[in-house]
């Protein structure tokens, strides 16, 4: 059978989790549970940030800005989701499937570079301490968020009218969003161009700010070693362990998705990895910096009257 150029469809169809229908109600719950602690975890960091003053800094302003992002970037994906696991399969326009993809991408690629704006602040906070509020200053501070958000749009926009302006010879997409490689899939005749596409944005998009972030740390890590006293070394590496873990649960998961060979390319494995980076990732960035994090404990503890170890105590009962 000549697949047919659909190239004016108006409408795709979302296969979702099909393989797997016999599970959908429990799915639906458990993302249902996680998508809304996932929301008020990151609502509360960002109004507690907004509320304590002296929290009122750099390295809180570029956490209360991931705080945003990871409640936008899961809002783009989780309430479709849902709607597959009740109804099943679902359609989705073809207006509504380029919105969704360039907002997917637009949150990511704002995260990636977010990440690598706050490795900045770090390096400076431990490399040059004494200009530390000099450098960092408001204005500096606005501009790399602003930043941030011109490479997502941009990446976005290009990624997008790219995809969308090609002829396309299937309407059934392989996953729960509408995800890049899935929709690659639909695509007429050579796909060769679209994937060396996915290369230079996945290259430009999460290696770059990768290696921003390398050479940030390389830097902090010698200055730190540097340091005679092993409690200011310890109290050094403290403030950059929240960050550190933030950055290798995205771009470990983020990477081994855009930066993997196609033969490697399996639906099933792909729905895995995006569950990761687009709905844990977002739960855990907040619980991270609030168990690593005693200034943002302490505010915790301030604003809901809680005891010295209750937060921790709480949330590791919570992850148990």
């Amino acid at each position: 059978m000549i697949p047919m150029n659909l190239s004016e469809v108006s409408e795709f169809t979302l296969l979702g989790f099909s393989e797997v229908s016999h599970l959908h109600h429990l799915l639906f719950v458990a993302l249902l549970s996680l998508y809304i602690l996932t929301l008020m975890a990151n609502t509360v960091i960002a109004l507690i940030i907004n509320c304590d003053n002296t929290l009122h800094n750099p390295m809180y302003f570029f956490l209360t800005q991931l705080s945003c992002l990871d409640i936008c970037y899961l809002s783009v994906i989780v309430p479709k989701m849902l709607e597959n696991l009740m109804v099943g399969t679902i359609g989705i326009s073809r207006t509504g499937c380029a919105m969704q993809m360039f907002f997917f991408l637009f949150f990511g690629v704002a995260e990636c570079f977010l990440l690598a704006a706050m490795s900045f602040d770090r390096y400076v906070a431990i490399c040059y301490p004494l200009h530390y509020t000099i450098i960092m200053n408001s204005r500096v501070c606005k501009g790399l968020v602003a930043g941030t958000y011109i490479c997502g749009t941009a990446v976005g926009l290009v990624h997008t009218i790219i995809t969308f302006s090609l002829p396309f010879c299937g309407l059934a997409i392989n996953h729960f969003f509408c995800e890049i490689q899935p929709l690659l899939e639909l695509l007429c005749g050579n796909t060769s161009p679209s994937e060396i596409q996915v290369i230079v944005v996945a290259v430009f998009a999460i290696v770059g700010p990768f290696l921003l972030i390398i050479y940030s740390y390389i830097h902090i890590i010698s200055t730190i070693l540097k340091i005679s006293s092993t409690e200011s070394q310890q109290k050094a590496f403290s403030t950059c362990s929240s960050h550190l873990l933030v950055v290798t649960l995205f771009y470990g998961t983020a990477s081994s998705m855009y930066l993997r060979p196609k033969s490697s390319y399996s639906a099933s494995v792909d729905k895995l990895l995006s569950l990761s980076y687009s709905v844990v990732t977002p739960l855990l960035n907040p619980i991270i910096y609030c168990l690593r994090n005693k200034e943002v404990k302490g505010a915790l503890r301030k604003t809901l009257g809680l005891k010295e170890n209750s937060i921790s105590n709480g949330i590791s009962a919570w992850l148990v």
